[in-house]
């Protein structure tokens, strides 16, 4: 096992790639890779299973070898080893799993390797800085079976791009009908008149562990009702509050888009209750 260490924006960061790491790889090739996220809180993995059921998922849609090693406890004594014990106790640790290069074999027989990163942020629970968002219309998503995993999807580097030459936090990225899917990073949920409303997965919305927890303690406490649905563009603006749910980069508040400013006080209390109901019931689901 091989790491390094580096900041960005004062951010430590560090990596780790598996013992048979090549630089000429799949991944640096031909973007033959998934990616998921594992969440650090206080020294402890959360939603390690639901991580690690989403790694698989990816892996079986991406028609990916998967070894008998890749075992839940496998990655769960892997990140305590690697990042735990050498003193990160909250971050978001991001994992991409490849296809090594063995022309010699048939794709789905060759083996993979991995590497993650580990990004140490305050509390992977928290909201984290408003974000400000637009609406990017040069360029539309697909709404496919790989559409919801995370894979090689230059429609991103497109859109982080237009969002740093439009002094934007990210963008709201539509389908081919028009439709918002999602973020560069995330997930979108729009409150609107006591309503969460959240794209579906069918309109191009990633699978993603982390909104799936949150929204599963609101549902299971009673707390708001939530709806995947289909919204055209302009609906976005009749949301009162947003929130970004990101596994990659955290939870942000949405506080603009264009010349409309959002509200951040009823997500903020959720997020809250939800943060609670963790410290309080540490070793039991949600």
């Amino acid at each position: 096992m091989f790491f390094y260490i580096s900041f960005i924006s004062n951010i430590m960061q560090k990596y780790y790639t598996s013992d048979n790491f090549s630089s000429i790889n799949s991944s640096f090739l031909n973007g033959d890779a998934v990616r998921v996220s594992f969440f650090i809180r206080n020294s402890e993995l959360i939603m390690a299973e639901e991580c690690y059921f989403y790694l698989m998922a990816s892996m079986r849609k991406m028609r990916m070898h998967i070894p008998l090693s890749y075992t839940l406890e496998f990655f769960q004594e892997l990140l305590q080893k690697e990042a735990i014990n050498k003193g990160v106790s909250n971050g978001i640790i991001n994992l991409l799993v490849y296809r090594n290069l063995e022309e010699n074999l048939p794709l789905p027989k060759r083996s993979v390797s991995f590497y993650f990163d580990i990004t140490e942020i305050d509390d992977i629970l928290n909201i984290r800085e408003g974000y400000s968002l637009d609406i990017i219309r040069e360029i539309f998503i697909n709404s496919s079976l790989l559409s919801n995993i995370r894979v090689h999807c230059p429609e991103n580097i497109y859109a982080e791009i237009y969002a740093k030459e439009n002094d934007l936090d990210e963008v709201i990225l539509l389908n081919a009908n028009r439709r918002i899917a999602r973020s560069i990073s995330g997930n979108l949920l729009f409150l609107e008149n006591g309503k969460i409303k959240v794209p579906k997965q069918t309109e191009g919305a990633l699978i993603s562990p982390l909104m799936e927890n949150f929204v599963t303690f609101l549902h299971r406490q009673n707390i708001a009702e939530v709806e995947q649905v289909e919204m055209v563009a302009f609906e976005s603006q009749k949301a009162q509050e947003i929130l970004l749910i990101s596994d990659e980069k955290g939870l942000f508040s949405v506080t603009k888009i264009r010349n409309k400013t959002f509200e951040t006080t009823q997500f903020t209390n959720w997020v809250e209750q939800w943060r609670n109901h963790y410290n309080n019931n540490k070793h039991k689901e949600i």
